[in-house]
């Protein structure tokens, strides 16, 4: 997990697949199973803090926000440009904020 933005507004947070430990048993080497997660993928958490709900982008949704994230780091944009792209993703949100 990376957080990537925090502000008044919004969270942001990169959710990465769990890395695969680099010690095995012995079992598990003779195992026949591949040893990375066939689905292995990464994913973004877009909190909007105002009304205390979040989204979940994963697939074709997180390659867009994926993009969207590289063309800010060419670009430079505001703060107010970022929070109005993330506002738009917000829109997605159905699922209240739970604290565990």
């Amino acid at each position: 997990m990376h957080m990537l933005y925090d502000s008044e507004s919004f969270v942001v947070v990169h959710m990465l697949p769990d890395a695969v430990p680099q010690q095995q048993s012995s079992q598990a080497l003779h195992d026949t199973a591949p040893a990375v997660p066939q689905l292995a993928r990464h994913g973004f958490e877009i909190v909007d803090k105002r009304s205390g709900k979040e989204v979940y982008l994963d697939g074709s949704w997180a390659e867009m926000f994926q993009e969207q994230i590289l063309a800010w780091q060419r670009d430079t944009p505001t703060q107010e440009e970022v929070e109005d792209a993330l506002d738009r993703y917000a829109g997605l949100a159905q699922n209240p904020v739970v604290v565990h």
